[in-house]
């Protein structure tokens, strides 16, 4: 048994955008990122049988709004983990080829094994939301291709463009008849106060491994999700997804080592911060300060904060076995995690350690640390500081020759106290073309159009699983087609969204997603039939 923690890899090439003047005029405020980078994070120890326990990963995460208003320029990522393709055989070979943005990344060699496939996604405030409305979302993401680009919806990217990725890089299958899966994330109802979304990722055969250009193994990463209004599969990667940058490249070490081949590598979790606006004042004595948005977190009557829960690894004994066997003819199998497949972690922790500007920041220990608690819940125990209230991060900092340090709002200047954070506005609309695989074979009924908590107005149509616009790119036989099509129908039939698919959480509520998700199929198309979102905009 081994301890891991997840590699520091998304997002880390996001620039840090300078909005104002290095160094303000005494008095004067000046607007700035790089306001606060860091991870929150625990390890997670692992079986010993590293190869059998990869066939899924999962746990349960608190669901709350970090921030009390929709700000502009700010992503962080509340507690998730990655998984990786596991070629640890390879020890010096690159996995990156050449040409590839990861590639590249001269210090990810030699195998680039860390940056060449993941999947990663979760709850968060990212940079590229184009909809904000206070709490967090939940988006699925993954990098196929050694970061070139990224999939975090049916059609789209992972909010880095308006208009849908293009028919030849969409691949995720919209699974669900019932959830609407939006290219902004899923937003949630109301305003959760640490209630749990539990998810999973699992690698399931919905279809079989081929020999073809190029070989494809036969595991589709699907996203079960457990909310208080709806649990199940969400979605899946596409095996092909993964397979084609061999061929794409005209580099066959490639062939077999990507996710749908290869067993999932996965570690730790940790909330990412990452892109966080900074207000700067000099004072009067020549000595600058720095402000931070307020970050909230959920705490109780003791400072405590619980983030995340029953971490569990999964084996092909979990669903795999049971789902292949159902698929090729045989009993039906109900979608529920077998315990005989499970093994769930401890947890381990470390304090963090920040930095404003590549500055290390000192003192915010005083106010929390991270703690594995009673019934291995990992969270932050909160303590009374003169910093801040209990629950609240630090938010003000004095530089002191190449560090800052954590000061009491009662010591900056006051007009940095009263200087606000730009807001954030509505982005532009999410687009899908009307040409190619959008629309051939097309839907067969829509577009149909409903409002979300964000504000947001989401259109959507009906089509017919295998006729959604991610398959049509590849030239798969009518009967692989058929064959797909006529096991997707038994799952609409017979797997509800209130069954317990997650086992429940060890403790806790569930948070509840934005109900305007929820829909439900037309007349005659209430199995075998998926909706896809081909808009989103402000109303």
């Amino acid at each position: 048994m081994r301890t891991s923690f997840l590699p520091a890899v998304a997002f880390a090439f996001l620039p840090v955008i300078c909005l104002g003047q290095q160094n303000p005029a005494n008095g004067a405020v000046t607007s700035h990122s790089g306001g606060l980078h860091g991870y929150i994070g625990f390890s997670a120890t692992r079986p010993a049988e590293h190869s059998e326990y990869s066939a899924g990963m999962g746990f349960y995460t608190a669901v709350w709004p970090l921030i009390d208003q929709p700000l502009a320029n700010f992503q962080i990522g509340l507690a998730g983990a990655w998984i990786t393709p596991d070629n640890s055989d390879n020890k010096d070979r690159p996995l990156a080829p050449e040409g590839t943005l990861a590639r590249k990344w001269k210090e990810r060699g030699p195998t680039w094994d860390s940056v060449f496939q993941t999947v990663e996604g979760g709850l968060g405030y990212w940079a590229g939301n184009h909809f904000r409305y206070g709490p967090p979302k939940f988006s699925m993401n993954a990098t196929p291709q050694c970061y070139d680009y990224e999939v975090g919806s049916p059609g789209w990217s992972f909010f880095y463009s308006n208009a849908a990725l293009p028919d030849n890089r969409l691949g995720v299958a919209q699974l669900s008849n019932r959830l609407l899966i939006p290219p902004d994330a899923l937003p949630f109802r109301g305003t959760p106060n640490g209630e749990f979304l539990g998810y999973t990722w699992m690698a399931l055969p919905f279809t079989d491994l081929t020999t073809d250009d190029p070989p494809t193994g036969d595991q589709s990463w699907t996203c079960f999700v457990s909310a208080q209004n709806f649990k199940g599969p969400i979605a899946y990667y596409i095996p092909e997804t993964w397979s084609k940058i061999g061929k794409i490249f005209n580099y066959p070490f490639d062939y077999g080592r990507g996710l749908d081949a290869r067993p999932g590598k996965m570690g730790g979790g940790a909330m990412e911060i990452n892109t966080v606006p900074r207000l700067d004042t000099t004072d009067a004595q020549g000595v600058t300060y720095s402000k931070i948005p307020q970050l909230h977190f959920p705490v109780d009557a003791a400072g405590r904060a619980y983030l995340v829960e029953d971490v569990t690894y999964y084996s092909r004994a979990a669903l795999y076995d049971a789902f292949k066997a159902w698929r090729d003819g045989g009993p039906p199998c109900t979608g529920r995690f077998e315990p005989k497949g499970a093994w769930k972690s401890t947890l381990t922790t470390k304090t963090p350690r920040f930095d404003q500007e590549g500055r290390k920041i000192h003192g915010v220990e005083q106010a929390f640390d991270t703690k594995v608690f009673e019934g291995n819940v990992w969270g932050l125990q909160w303590s009374k500081s003169a910093l801040s209230t209990v629950g609240v991060f630090p938010q003000y900092f004095k530089r002191t020759g190449e560090e800052q340090i954590a000061v009491a709002a009662a010591e900056v200047p006051a007009a940095l106290q009263s200087h606000d954070f730009k807001l954030a506005n509505a982005g532009e609309p999410y687009t899908s073309p009307n040409v190619g695989a959008w629309s051939e074979p097309g839907p067969r009924s829509g577009p149909f159009t409903v409002k979300l908590a964000d504000g947001s107005v989401v259109t959507y149509s009906w089509y017919r699983f295998v006729d959604q616009p991610s398959f049509q790119q590849y030239h798969w036989s009518a009967e692989k087609k058929a064959k797909l099509q006529a096991f997707v129908e038994k799952i609409h039939a017979t797997w509800p969204i209130d069954r317990e698919y997650m086992p429940p959480p060890s403790r806790g509520a569930l948070v509840s997603f934005d109900p305007a998700l929820l829909v439900t199929p037309p007349k005659g198309l209430e199995v075998g039939y998926v909706p896809i979102v081909t808009r989103q905009s402000a109303p």
